[in-house]
């Protein structure tokens, strides 16, 4: 049915009806009368009564079609040429042409037989007949052509009727075809364009750098290849042109009829045409063959991140592994060898990252399209480096202490041998004598000023230097040597105490003893202090090992101080958070209090009416919006309901839950925030705020401290956060995740009411269109079946860029505006365009090529909007909420 219908309505064609216009019947000979009617001619014909119908109306038709509409509706002029003819033939033509004529009649004017009897009979026939010939237009019958002149000029009648008009009916057929072949290849090239710009937008780019080489590869044969057609095109139409202004080209005097001039500006809108889709065509490609390089040079990045993220998991996997810090000078010195080598190793790929990260910026910074996959990356990339590096570093500490650490554990058991050999070596016979102990007394007074220079001489800052790497084999050979270094010590304080006694006096013989290592005894010596376990008050904690007897229940013991520690610790983050919150709203209620106060209030005070400006008279609520209101509501009831958190933080989510109906106060004040801001702007410099800034000693000017509502909403979804991180998986979690989305919902309807604010152009109320559910800025192509479409446009290749507000009645097209206003920041406003009524619209969620369009339609697809979201995840969002509108609508039928 439709090629039946395409058939039905396509317009006559030369080459549909060749023959019948070479019969030359009837022809159109490019004449105008004097107020420009055209003029068609039917020559003598000898068998014009035998013209089947059909042929006759065909003809007929299709020369009436050719002059423009402005000619075709002053009316035709017929001229009949029956000079040789008879009455029968006149009365034959006027008959079938008044019966079967299309256009718009003038005039009628009929050269009737030139022989005496015929033009008798002529005269009476066409006194009899007129009136069934049926034409409302005057019949003027014509003995001569010289008659004929006197109502048409020379110059528009052809040489047959008198006239200097050249017409060549063979020529003017091959003009007509030739236009017409022309204007189907300006529509066949178009289409083709066309038909290759939708497979384009249409194309799913490749996941791979082979798929994307070919892709480009064929597209740019295939846009090769259409640019040839083009040429071809344009080149046909040039030389068309240049057939029809011939004669005015091969002689200056000669002048194209009023019908060829028509034909040159025919041949010349199609050129234009043919230019106009061109140019489009050549913009969507340049746009197209961008993403796709884009795309390949997005593969190449791929590819290459995971090549060089593979190598540096690797190179990561490797050190990890190197977790041993040694248990010897000898082995943590082959530690550091490994180190070193591993991290030569990762300078090659570490440099491969580096410079990839920084080619990805370069993408991002010639606009790349596929900026929110690049950043990732180049973010992951250096992270790995910035891992590794420091990572390498901390190796570094720590194999550095150990080596410190095990050098001085070596030093002092060396120590402890030395001196355990010095009191072995010192002769008993030598000490009994008071000169004997005091040289004794000496050398052991020398060798314990040595402990000192191998720092020694503190246990406790021995362990806090070297906690960080005290693992329990090394805990264990430390104590063992602290224990030998109190045991010596305390073997030379026995020893000092003995020879001091000797050099003091010696009262009878003493037989002494010479001291051994292992008869030393093992219980701690009431001399030496030793380091007990130490809790600090920032909640890090050591458990020093003294002993055997400190190794008791030290387990159970290291146990509960965690838990007890990690209790207290999530306990003291809550109530510091409660105290922030209690301390910043008390600061913040005071702040509002002296805005209405400093500010509000002086404006009625009659000692400084006289320095208000003019354009701030009776303005008051616009300057200030419901701030009194805000003030009333913290002051009286948030504040002291938060202050009876102190004590039970679970009850914080309460209070926002509560009080969720009360902050929506916020969105009234934003939504004034505007016109506040522009009066500000216009008399903020005014001495009557100078003045009221002084009184207060206030820093900051008064639009500074109208921010304050605007920041304390937003301050309180980041309390919460707060809270959440320190109540994961506890009682009241659930509480605190519910009042944050609560907070978060404000915070979102605020940022809503704001832009909802600055549409402009809408001419209803945007209050009846029910609750603003979504907005946000989209790509939007639209497709309308109904229109006309003469070339059908590329228009498609480029999307609009418009804003969209989501009501629960209405969905509203806007254009987004950026305007700077006095030099302040750019200030947007949404400029209305078009809008769907939810109840007459249906959504088509998913559009092939694009997991990120979706379609909304309308009256039965009649006209539908190809909307693009900036992301999967974004367009989820929009299906949901269209689908929970149509939804509720849908049951609300039922």
């Amino acid at each position: 049915t439709d090629e039946i219908m395409q058939q039905e309505i396509r317009p006559l064609v030369a080459v549909d009806i060749i023959e019948q216009l070479h019969r030359q019947f009837a022809i159109l000979s490019g004449g105008r009368g004097k107020d420009g009617a055209p003029i068609i001619t039917f020559p003598e014909f000898a068998g014009f009564s035998e013209i089947p119908d059909d042929d006759f109306l065909n003809v007929v038709t299709y020369l009436t079609s050719i002059p423009s509409l402005e000619a075709a509706s002053i009316g035709f002029i017929i001229i009949i040429d029956r000079r040789r003819d008879k009455w029968s033939a006149v009365k034959a033509s006027l008959t079938r042409i008044a019966g079967a004529f299309p256009g718009n009649l003038q005039l009628v004017f009929v050269l009737r037989p030139s022989r005496f009897i015929q033009r008798a009979i002529a005269d009476i026939g066409i006194k009899l007949y007129r009136d069934d010939f049926k034409m409302k237009v005057p019949i003027i019958m014509l003995n001569s052509v010289s008659d004929l002149h006197g109502y048409i000029d020379k110059s528009q009648l052809t040489r047959e009727l008198g006239g200097t008009l050249e017409y060549g009916h063979s020529q003017w057929i091959h003009h007509r075809t030739a236009i017409e072949n022309f204007a189907m290849t300006v529509k066949t090239t178009a289409q083709m364009l066309q038909t290759f710009g939708t497979d384009l937008a249409e194309t799913e780019l490749p996941n791979d750098v082979q798929c994307t080489e070919e892709l480009l590869s064929s597209h740019t044969d295939h846009h090769s290849k259409l640019k040839d057609e083009l040429k071809l095109a344009v080149k046909q139409g040039a030389t068309l042109l240049t057939c029809i202004r011939e004669p005015v080209t091969r002689s200056a005097n000669s002048k194209l009829s009023p019908d060829e001039l028509e034909n040159v500006a025919t041949v010349e809108r199609l050129l234009a045409q043919l230019d106009e889709t061109e140019k489009a065509f050549d913009q969507f490609w340049t746009k197209h063959h961008l993403k796709l390089e884009q795309c390949l040079q997005l593969r190449h990045f791929e590819h290459d991140f995971r090549e060089v993220k593979l190598t540096l998991d690797n190179l990561m996997e490797t050190q990890a592994g190197f977790a041993d810090i040694g248990d010897s000078v000898t082995r943590v010195e082959n530690l550091l060898k490994e180190q070193k080598h591993l991290e030569e190793k990762g300078q090659e790929p570490l440099e491969k990252a580096q410079s990839l990260a920084l080619h990805g910026e370069q993408l991002i910074q010639n606009n790349h399209y596929a900026v929110d996959s690049i950043r990732p990356k180049c973010v992951e990339l250096r992270r790995i480096c910035d891992d590794f590096t420091n990572e390498t570093k901390k190796k570094y500490d720590i194999l550095g202490k150990s080596l410190e650490l095990h050098k001085q554990l070596d030093k002092a058991s060396q120590w402890c041998e030395a001196g355990i050999y010095l009191l072995a070596s010192q002769a008993v016979d030598k000490c009994q004598s008071q000169e004997g102990a005091e040289t004794a007394l000496v050398e052991i007074e020398k060798f314990l000023v040595t402990a000192k220079e191998h720092q020694l001489s503190n246990p406790k800052e021995f362990y806090n230097q070297f906690d960080m790497i005290l693992t329990p084999e090394i805990k264990a050979n430390a104590q063992r040597i602290v224990q030998k270094l109190e045991d010596v010590q305390e073997m030379f304080d026995k020893r000092q105490v003995s020879l001091k006694k000797l050099a003091a006096k010696q009262t009878r013989p003493v037989q002494p003893v010479a001291p051994h290592p292992e008869s030393s005894p093992k219980r701690a010596s009431p001399k030496i202090t030793r380091p007990a376990a130490v809790e600090n008050t920032s909640y890090h904690f050591q458990v020093r090992i003294r002993g055997p007897a400190a190794q008791n229940g030290n387990h159970a013991i290291h146990h509960a101080l965690v838990q007890g520690l990690i209790e207290k610790c999530i306990s003291k983050s809550q109530g510091h958070i409660i105290n922030e919150l209690i301390e910043t709203e008390r600061v913040y209620v005071e702040e509002l209090q002296s805005i209405i106060e400093g500010y509000a209030s002086e404006m009625d005070n009659p000692n400084l009416v006289h320095l208000i400006p003019s354009a701030l008279q009776n303005k008051k609520e616009i300057l200030f919006g419901n701030l009194p209101e805000i003030y009333y509501f913290h002051n009286r009831i948030f504040l002291k309901e938060i202050e009876n958190c102190i004590e039970n933080p679970e009850l914080l989510a309460r209070c926002f839950l509560k009080r969720k109906e009360d902050l929506q106060i916020y969105e009234k004040y934003c939504q004034n925030k505007p016109r506040s801001e522009a009066l500000w702007r216009q008399c903020g410099d005014s001495i009557f705020f100078q003045e009221c800034q002084r009184k207060l000693d206030h820093k900051l000017s008064l639009d500074a401290y109208l921010l304050k509502p605007v920041q304390r909403i937003t301050k309180y979804q980041l309390l919460l956060k707060e809270m959440l991180k320190c109540s994961k998986n506890s009682e009241g979690t659930a509480e605190l995740e519910e009042a944050l989305a609560t907070v978060l919902d404000i915070i979102k309807s605020v940022n809503d009411s704001m832009h909802q604010i600055a549409i402009t152009g809408y001419e209803g109320d945007v209050s009846e269109l029910g609750k603003l559910l979504m907005q946000g800025s989209f790509n939007v192509w639209t497709d309308h079946k109904k229109g006309h479409n003469k070339v059908k446009d590329l228009a498609r290749f480029k999307p609009m860029q418009r804003h969209l507000f989501l009501y629960t009645k209405m969905l509203l097209f806007c254009k987004k505006r950026e305007e700077n206003i006095d030099g302040h920041e750019k200030t947007a406003s949404y400029s209305f365009k078009n809008s769907l009524k939810m109840s007459t619209v249906g959504i088509t969620e998913n559009v092939k090529g694009d997991n990120k369009k979706f379609e909304i339609w309308y009256n039965g697809r009649e006209e539908v909007y190809i909307i693009q979201a900036s992301s999967v995840e974004l367009k989820n969002t929009w299906i949901s909420e269209i689908r929970k509108v149509l939804t509720g609508q849908l049951e609300a039928c039922r």
